[in-house]
């Protein structure tokens, strides 16, 4: 396109976006204007109106314009509300864009958080059977008066090694149903001081786990779905005798956090 056309296709489209109240303007303008000079025309005539003082010719342009300089006031205000009314919309729809990317941001972030708390977790279960597994060793293993021989305990081990980390935590709650009255269930997590250090170790790395999942989870989803299995369900039990267990057995501090070879 040429130049030239360049430009008449820019001005076509400024007058296509011009407001409705600016084109009523300028054809009450022009009404105006053709009627101011039909009557200097018809009233006054053009050769009387050249002998006119520069007085009588201000106060006539004056009166004479003051009506469009009003009406153009008008309009004026009318389209500057225009514009504040769409620059508010604007602001308001910035505002929104901004909230969303800032709930996306917001949203991104704590899935990265939940997904590096799963694969803590994952670790966190592995320790978590590693610890249920001395616990139940040190009342059910051969070398305990139990009825876990070695080998056995050796295949339980390696099951927990190939990715069965709450092998022992079931093996717990079932020897737990199994036991005649309460103070014999207790005795199987604190009956010695040796139970005493493993029930508290698994008490206090699960409720490490717990506050971590409270940090990357408002809804609680994920701590609930944590309690509802094998090592949660021991953690409850054990939790519960902890509050019945001697002082001296039921203190971490006392008995230690950690495993003793």
């Amino acid at each position: 396109m040429t130049p030239f056309s360049l430009k008449r296709e820019s001005l076509r489209r400024r007058l296509e976006n011009l407001d409705w109240r600016v084109w009523l303007g300028l054809i009450l303008t022009f009404v105006w204007l053709m009627l101011g000079y039909l009557y200097v025309d018809v009233t006054v005539g053009w050769d009387q109106f050249r002998h006119l003082s520069a007085d009588q010719v201000g106060n006539f342009l004056q009166g004479a314009f003051a009506p469009l300089a009003f009406l153009w006031l008008v309009i004026g205000a009318f389209l500057q509300q225009r514009e504040l009314s769409l620059n508010n919309e604007v602001l308001r729809l910035s505002v929104q864009q901004s909230e969303i990317q800032s709930e996306k941001m917001a949203a991104n972030e704590l899935h990265a958080r939940q997904e590096t708390f799963l694969r803590v977790s994952a670790r966190v279960y592995q320790q978590l059977g590693t610890i249920a597994g001395f616990l139940y060793i040190s009342s059910q293993g051969a070398n305990a008066d139990g009825v876990v021989t070695n080998e056995e305990q050796s295949r339980l081990f390696g099951q927990l090694s190939q990715g069965d980390p709450e092998v022992f935590s079931r093996l717990l709650l079932t020897t737990h149903l199994t036991r005649r009255d309460d103070a014999d269930r207790m005795r199987l997590f604190y009956g010695t001081p040796v139970r005493a250090r493993h029930a508290n170790n698994f008490i206090y790395t699960f409720e490490r786990l717990l506050a971590r999942a409270k940090e990357v989870d408002p809804d609680g989803m994920i701590g609930d779905a944590q309690l509802s299995t094998s090592h949660g369900l021991v953690y409850g039990v054990a939790k519960r005798y902890q509050s019945m267990a001697p002082p001296e057995l039921a203190d971490p501090l006392r008995t230690g956090t950690r495993i003793l070879f």
